[in-house]
């Protein structure tokens, strides 16, 4: 698995890559309000809702992605699960499955939905949804998006010093609610 350098320097870093797209835009207890362009919405710092996809494979192994270094927010960070912001319109397990097939080329499997929670640091105001999926096929990455994808137990998910602090968030209250087995192993 390859790491970033800490002497890695935002000057060193490419150009973030930020999608032009209408984002389901909501208040702070998650009523919609509106919607706004991707770039306004990172500018301004809107509550907005976005989606965990937790994917795990028939050895209870997590699938953990490497963001880019063209991305927005945390380039080059480690994903413990698969999402993004929800669209205009967009219902959050619609956007959850379009995630998960452009992300990993995931299509067909059933999403458990797990639970909504609260979301807000370093500029970012979100309102996440979050899903669990059972898969044991081939992934497809999206190759702007997703560097690398590796399986990792839930300790060693969570041990990952650059993982998304939102996606740890969320993978830190799957283990506590039991949707994930802690093993011993």
């Amino acid at each position: 698995m390859v790491t970033l350098s800490s002497s890695a320097t935002p000057g060193a870093l490419p150009e973030p890559v930020i999608k032009d797209e209408r984002i389901q835009l909501v208040d702070a207890h998650n009523r919609p309000c509106g919607s706004a362009s991707r770039r306004l919405m990172r500018r301004f710092r809107f509550w907005h809702r976005a989606t965990y996809v937790f994917v795990r494979n028939g050895r209870g192994e997590l699938c953990v992605q490497r963001r880019t270094l063209t991305k927005e927010v945390f380039p080059g960070y480690h994903d413990l699960a698969t999402g993004s912001v929800v669209g205009a319109g967009e219902a959050e397990h619609v956007a959850a499955r379009r995630e998960l097939a452009e992300e990993l080329g995931i299509e067909g499997v059933s999403l458990t939905p797990c639970f909504t929670f609260r979301y807000t640091d370093g500029g970012n105001f979100i309102h996440g949804s979050a899903f669990l999926a059972d898969y044991d096929g081939p992934l497809v990455l999206q190759e702007d998006e997703v560097a690398d994808a590796t399986w990792l137990t839930v300790e060693a998910a969570l041990a990952l010093e650059d993982a998304t602090p939102d996606s740890r968030v969320a993978l830190e209250r799957m283990l506590a609610q039991g949707w994930l087995m802690a093993r011993d192993d």
